[in-house]
């Protein structure tokens, strides 16, 4: 069996920065991406600079279930023990609801919701049978409130915060160990895909590695819950004192222009 970190995402932005920070600690690397150009690229940058470690790339549609099973089928294949796992899989969009695109908000949530699911539930056999790993889901500051005009993104990153907390919970006294990374806006591809410049305008972003480091950091030391920066922390933290329907629209201010 072969140790191999398993990233979503990688063809570029967070995944892509979580690629270079495994490889540094002589994990092998396993990328998944529906992006075969960038994961091509992601592969020989890294390879460059780490040449001792083994890098797989597949390609694939995280939307499509049959896809996901054929990733964990590949790995058993393989005979991988992805005794790293992160879920850095997602997309966003900004609309009002009423002018949603139905399939584009039913990917969404296979994406960043039941991709997610699935990989953490299947490669977590492999990781308690050795008493040994690391998964660490990508959630967001906007799990924590409701996001008017772009509900579904909010609503999904909702459920991985929920999920990966409970799980979390579960695997207390084992030494396998769950961390949900909850970003701010970050500088990636997600802005220009998701039409949200506004808020980018609103809230000053940080770099893709920022958020990396943070959370591979918060993953080394075993921690659950991970929000990046104190503003961010502050913006999770007050809600609680104040209504929903002032929350929702506080939220709604920062997304569009009213």
């Amino acid at each position: 069996m072969f140790k191999y970190t398993l990233i979503t995402g990688a063809a570029g932005g967070l995944g892509k920065e979580f690629a270079i920070l495994y490889a540094k600690d002589n994990n092998n690397l396993l990328l998944v991406d529906n992006n075969l150009d960038g994961l091509n690229e992601v592969k020989e940058e890294i390879a460059k600079l780490y040449n001792h470690i083994k890098i797989d790339i597949l390609k694939a549609d995280l939307s499509s279930k049959d896809e996901l099973r054929k990733i964990f089928s590949y790995c058993q294949e393989k005979e991988y023990f992805i005794n790293n796992l992160v879920n850095g899989a997602g997309f966003g969009d900004c609309t009002d609801f009423k002018d949603m695109n139905i399939d584009k908000q039913l990917a969404m949530v296979d994406v960043n919701c039941n991709a997610l699911l699935y990989f953490s539930r299947v490669f977590l056999d492999d990781m308690l049978k050795n008493n040994e790993g690391h998964i660490i889901n990508i959630s967001s500051i906007a799990g924590f409130v409701p996001g008017p005009y772009m509900c579904t993104y909010h609503a999904s990153k909702a459920f991985v915060l929920n999920l990966g907390e409970s799980i979390a919970y579960e695997l207390k006294g084992s030494n396998v160990k769950l961390l949900t990374l909850c970003p701010g806006p970050f500088l990636s591809k997600f802005v220009s895909n998701a039409h949200n410049d506004y808020t980018f305008k609103k809230i000053k972003p940080v770099t893709a590695k920022k958020v990396a480091e943070y959370g591979y950091k918060c993953s080394l030391k075993g921690k659950s819950l991970a929000i990046v920066g104190f503003k961010n922390r502050l913006t999770c933290f007050a809600p609680r004192f104040f209504s929903r329907k002032f929350v929702a629209k506080i939220s709604a201010k920062n997304i569009k222009k009213i």
